[in-house]
């Protein structure tokens, strides 16, 4: 009796794992807008540390810019969000897995990624920047010769940096970048001099520095690659998907909300030409 109820408990074991395994697999190969719609919500991972894009307050609530975009997108076809905040080094691979169903704060649409994930239109400009402190006289980027550079692990920039020919991996010192787990890790290196620049995206750069109220005490350089778009990254079989977020974009800047939630996080119109035509 004992080696029958074990057999049975064994083989409902078995049972559960296959049923998980060919839901999440059915979950990542087809178009999931049909479940979306029946079970109101979805689930967006994003780094709870990128400000001004997708952050965690101090009172432990989640706010942004995309954080306030992707509520206004969503509420017009009445699906809540569930926000999950992510490994930013492990985002794709959290997507395709079906762990999470969009990668929405801040991504940059590179060709790497294109391979990976179905994106939106993109929504709003970005540049990478070279960040360093006034003090220590680096105000260009052949300054960074033989210095320490910064990146966070997983970001557009160190993938811009690795990929594209350009002076600054030429010249730093051992032709790589120190990684960080997150920009405000980094930022506060290079605060304490552990670190000699920062790669990182215009947009965090100049909230942090201006929340900080240190921007004068740092040079915000152009590190020379070419300019980004920031858009969502969805699973390649969800294509409904990214033409409702496609057409909420252009619905929410002829109704003028876009650039409602633009202004309060710029005091600008960042909306790209997609989105306004």
């Amino acid at each position: 009796m004992k080696m029958k109820n074990l057999l049975l408990g064994t083989l409902a074991f078995v049972s559960s794992l296959t049923l998980a395994a060919c839901s999440s697999s059915s979950t990542t190969s087809q178009d999931n807008w049909a479940t979306y719609e029946e079970e109101k919500t979805i689930t967006i991972g994003f780094d709870k540390t990128f400000v001004p894009m997708g952050f965690e307050a101090t009172d432990g609530s989640y706010t942004g810019f995309d954080i306030d975009l992707a509520t206004a997108v969503f509420e017009k076809y009445g699906i809540a969000i569930e926000w999950q905040p992510i490994d930013w080094d492990l985002k794709e691979t959290e997507l395709n897995n079906g762990n999470i169903d969009l990668i929405w704060n801040g991504y940059s649409v590179t060709a790497e990624r294109q391979e990976k994930v179905l994106f939106t239109d993109a929504y709003m400009d970005n540049q990478q920047v070279l960040v360093t402190k006034k003090s220590s006289g680096i105000d260009s980027v052949a300054g960074m010769e033989g210095k320490i550079l910064g990146a966070q692990a997983g970001s557009s920039g160190y993938s811009v940096f690795e990929s594209q020919t350009a002076i600054l991996k030429d010249i730093v010192s051992g032709n790589d970048a120190t990684q960080y787990a997150t920009f405000n890790e980094a930022l506060i290196d290079l605060k304490n001099d552990r670190i000699d620049g920062l790669l990182i995206d215009r947009v965090y750069a100049n909230y942090y520095l201006q929340q900080e109220g240190i921007i004068s005490d740092y040079n915000i350089i152009d590190a020379g690659y070419e300019d980004e778009a920031f858009a969502v990254g969805a699973r390649k079989s969800d294509t409904t998907l990214v033409e409702k977020i496609n057409a909420a974009f252009k619905e929410l800047y002829a109704e003028g909300r876009f650039q409602e939630i633009s202004n309060t996080w710029f005091g600008d119109d960042v909306a790209t030409d997609a989105v306004k035509n």
